[in-house]
């Protein structure tokens, strides 16, 4: 192992230029991954932002009892997909519209009698706040007897499900697109390491080196080569976010584990295309 890997690090000495032609190759073909990557994180993070406002209302008729709203509360909280339900008062839900609706505020102070009647809100946990899940808890929400009516914006949630569905569509499909955009860049670049040494492959060939001695130089150096490619795209990918943050909008970087994936992403594709280039030279040879 030491061996190979003395090899492997003797190419980069031996030819320092290409050797940084296929880093930087490799690194802008991930850092523009990278880019769409990031897009792809903010608009995840967006629309989750825009789905925490999903909520279901549940007005109750009047003269309901406190107490048997305290315990549907509990029956309610304990649903699977129920991460809070709230309590609203007549006199609160008043108090909330003076609040909230300024251009009528003379109006509701002059009221006699409060016109609003009583709710629960109930909100919903991540990944149950698709149109599904919110039409299966409004029609539990109903079951009770002392429920009136129930709203919750069916065309709102529905339209949400369609952005999401339609963001996950086109971010597969263009992720993907530069993906293999990425590995063909990256698969050539490789290639041109190999040719360069071809002559070398050659004479080790003819000295009796056996095909797995001599792949395994260039495997780790693909790999090697694909890991850097992948740190300065993670990098690049930090300044582009740095830059967008200070000067555009505030926006979201990557996780730890999405930041890693990036270097992993560029390591696994240098090995593979360090190997497609080296047996396909080999078959040559």
């Amino acid at each position: 192992m030491k061996l190979v890997l003395r090899e492997a690090l003797l190419t980069f000495q031996r030819a320092p230029l290409l050797s940084a032609l296929s880093v930087t190759t490799i690194a802008f073909s991930l850092f523009v991954v990278g880019l769409f990557g990031l897009v792809a994180v903010n608009l995840q993070q967006a629309l989750s932002e825009v789905a925490e406002r999903v909520e279901i209302v549940a007005y109750l008729l009047p003269g309901t009892p406190v107490e048997t709203v305290t315990m549907a509360v509990k029956d309610i909280e304990a649903f699977p997909e129920v991460q809070s339900a709230t309590y609203v008062t007549e006199d609160r839900a008043l108090a909330r519209a003076r609040a909230e609706l300024v251009e009528f505020r003379d109006v509701l102070q002059e009221l006699e009698r409060n016109p609003l009647p009583a709710s629960l809100e109930v909100k919903l946990k991540p990944g149950f706040r698709d149109a599904d899940h919110v039409n299966d808890v409004a029609d539990r929400l109903r079951g009770f007897g002392f429920v009136d009516d129930v709203r919750f914006g069916r065309d709102w949630v529905e339209k949400l499900d369609r952005l999401r569905q339609l963001a996950a569509a086109v971010g597969l499909v263009v992720g993907a697109a530069f993906a293999v955009v990425a590995i063909i860049i990256i698969g050539t670049t490789i290639r041109m390491a190999v040719l360069q040494r071809s002559r070398e492959i050659a004479i080790m060939r003819l000295v009796g080196a056996t095909d797995g001695f001599i792949r395994r130089p260039f495997l780790l150096q693909g790999a090697i080569k694909g890991m850097l490619g992948g740190l300065v795209a993670v990098g690049l990918s930090f300044a582009a976010y740095t830059l967008i943050n200070r000067w555009l909008f505030h926006a979201a970087f990557f996780s730890r584990e999405q930041a890693s994936a990036i270097v992993a992403f560029g390591t696994l594709i240098g090995f593979f295309g360090s190997s497609a280039s080296v047996g396909r030279h080999l078959r040559r040879v």
